[in-house]
């Protein structure tokens, strides 16, 4: 194990003092560490994509090299930039890569998590990146030379950091409470008054474990879940997907960093939505489920937006009072709806993952 103080004072060696990424539960350490830094050098971005790109117009600017955190699983987003732009044979930009390694051999994990934690080393040798991978203060010692080997060669660099690699802060992390209203609340209360045979898109992280959680306690089962353990930012368009050859009500639950991530994509749902999509934004202002970092969501104006991308009507849920009258308002519509609802962060612990994932989507199919 290693603390983050002693990969800050490895990067910090190096004149890198300058960081941007994705939030990761691997790597939640460190992201707590780099709260409080000055805003103009730490900057938490949508996706992994716009993390390097940033990265690389600092570097263009200062002729430092940025540090871009990231999980595994996002290193698919940054892949366009660190190959369109950053590569050795293209502009030759070095940027230092840390990632958070979900799935890697030998540890247990979640099954999307294994098949990208299987491929990611492979991904960086394909891509020539020199990487190693951090377990110890040793490790930190090579790091630091290839660091400077990719200042020198003006090349990307990065370290690849396990679950459990990095020492907890004795400090007891408080998450940030943005809004009131019980998130646990809402998806009972939707679940109870949704029709039969609706069918729910719910987003990666705790929006999917809660329902499904929610779901089996109160054996609430007259609707059922696909839940988007992986692909963040997708949500959207698997919701539109199918429900442009269905008939039935598909609702859509969506985080406000899942959103953010691929903005885009929600308009391509606005514009070719049918009926029967109805779109749900639990927004809490956090990367809920990996160490409650801002998402910067709270200033926003969701009607406008939403209604600029195409929905019909938009709707807000902000407190307990008519949540039942809402939300049936809201799914009965004839037309695309958004519903935005500003909840509290998660109060459930110990929350179940869904597992056997294919009896999920058989019985989702049906």
């Amino acid at each position: 194990m290693i603390n983050v103080q002693s990969l800050i004072g490895v990067l910090k060696k190096n004149n890198s003092d300058f960081f941007t990424g994705v939030p990761d539960s691997v790597l939640k350490e460190l992201s707590h560490f780099l709260k409080n830094k000055n805003k103009k050098k730490h900057i938490i971005a949508t996706n992994e994509g716009s993390a390097v790109s940033i990265g690389i117009g600092y570097y263009l600017s200062t002729k430092k090299i940025p540090v871009i955190y990231m999980q595994n699983s996002g290193l698919s987003n940054a892949l366009n930039p660190l190959i369109s732009i950053a590569h050795k044979k293209v502009y030759s930009i070095p940027l230092i890569l840390i990632i958070g390694w979900r799935g890697s051999p030998g540890i247990k994990d979640e099954p999307q998590h294994k098949v990208k934690g299987k491929i990611t080393e492979e991904i960086l040798k394909l891509l020539n990146i020199k990487y190693t991978i951090i377990k110890s203060k040793t490790d930190l010692v090579k790091f630091d030379k290839q660091i400077k080997l990719a200042k020198k060669n003006k090349s990307v660099v990065a370290c690849l950091i396990e679950k459990g690699t990095l020492e907890k802060n004795n400090k007891k992390i408080i998450k940030k409470d943005y809004y009131k209203l019980d998130k646990k609340l809402f998806l009972k209360t939707l679940l109870e008054n949704i029709p039969h045979k609706s069918k729910i898109i719910s987003s990666t992280g705790y929006n999917s474990r809660e329902l499904m959680y929610l779901r089996n306690k109160y054996k609430l089962k007259k609707s059922s879940d696909f839940y988007m353990v992986g692909g963040m930012g997708h949500t959207s368009s698997v919701a539109l997907g199918y429900s442009l050859s269905s008939k039935k009500k598909t609702i859509c639950i969506d985080g406000d960093g899942s959103l953010l991530m691929h903005l885009g994509s929600i308009k391509t749902v606005g514009t070719f939505a049918n009926k029967n999509f109805k779109y749900i934004l639990l927004n809490n202002n956090s990367h809920d489920s990996v160490g409650g970092q801002s998402t910067f969501a709270n200033n926003i104006d969701f009607e406008k937006l939403s209604k600029s991308l195409g929905f019909k009507k938009f709707y807000s849920i902000t407190n307990v009072s008519n949540i039942k009258n809402n939300i049936k308002n809201f799914i009965n519509v004839k037309n695309p709806s958004f519903l935005k609802v500003n909840i509290s962060n998660s109060k459930i612990e110990k929350l179940p993952r869904p597992e056997n994932l294919i009896q999920i989507k058989k019985d989702f199919m049906k």
